[in-house]
C-alpha cells in the first residue's frame, strides 16, 4: 500500500473517530480567529444558531457530564432562545457541591428549561437582559426572575454579568443578534 493511501486512511479514521461535529469545529475556528485579534477593522465573524448550539453541548459536557441534553439555540433580532434538558443535581455535583437530600428530591431528574433573553450591543459592550426562565412548564420572570438572578445566579458565579454591561474584549465593536446568525462585528 502507498504512503499516501496509508496517510489518507489515518486521515479519514481520525475524523471519523472525532466526537467533535463540523459545526464545533467551525464554531472554535471562528473564536480563535477573533481572539487572535488578527482580523481587519469592520470585519464581521457570523455565528449560526446550529455552531453555537454545538459549542454550547461541548463546553457543558466538558465540566458536567451527563447534567445537561438536547440543548440547542434559536436566535431572533437581538433576542436568543435557550432550550435543554437539565438536571440540576448532577449540575450541582459537578461544581463539587453535595445538594443534600432535601435538595436532591428537588434538584434530581432532567428538567425541560428554556432561557429566554435581549442583548444590545455597542462601543465594544453588551448587555444581557434575561427576561424569562421556564422550569418544567412554570415561567419565572419580573421580580422573582431579578431576585432569583441576584441571591442564586450571581452569588453562586460573581462574575456572572446578567443586566449590566460587560466588555467583549478582543477589539469586538458589538455583537449583532439576528433570526439567522449571531454577527461579531470587529472593531478598531
Amino acid at each position: 500500500m502507498r504512503k499516501s493511501s496509508l496517510f489518507a486512511m489515518f486521515v479519514f479514521a481520525t475524523a471519523m473517530l472525532s466526537s467533535a461535529s463540523p459545526d464545533y469545529d467551525s464554531v472554535v475556528h471562528k473564536f480563535s480567529l477573533i481572539e487572535q485579534e488578527s482580523l481587519k477593522a469592520g470585519s464581521r465573524v457570523s455565528f449560526t444558531p446550529q455552531e453555537l448550539s454545538a459549542y454550547a453541548q461541548h463546553e457543558i459536557a466538558e465540566v458536567a457530564p451527563g447534567a445537561v441534553r438536547n440543548a440547542r439555540l434559536e436566535l431572533g433580532p437581538g433576542t436568543a432562545t435557550a432550550y435543554a434538558l437539565i438536571d440540576f443535581g448532577k449540575l450541582r455535583r459537578a461544581e463539587g457541591k453535595s445538594p443534600g437530600w432535601i435538595m436532591s428530591a428537588l434538584l434530581d431528574g432532567e428538567k425541560p428549561v428554556t432561557i429566554s433573553a435581549r442583548i444590545r450591543s455597542a462601543n465594544g459592550t453588551a448587555t444581557v437582559e434575561v427576561e424569562s426562565v421556564e422550569i418544567s412548564g412554570i415561567t419565572i420572570e419580573g421580580a422573582m426572575l431579578d431576585f432569583l438572578i441576584r441571591n442564586y445566579l450571581v452569588a453562586a458565579y460573581p462574575a456572572a454579568k446578567v443586566g449590566e454591561p460587560f466588555e467583549l474584549g478582543h477589539r469586538i465593536e458589538r455583537l449583532d443578534v439576528q433570526s439567522s446568525e449571531a454577527g461579531v462585528i470587529i472593531g478598531r
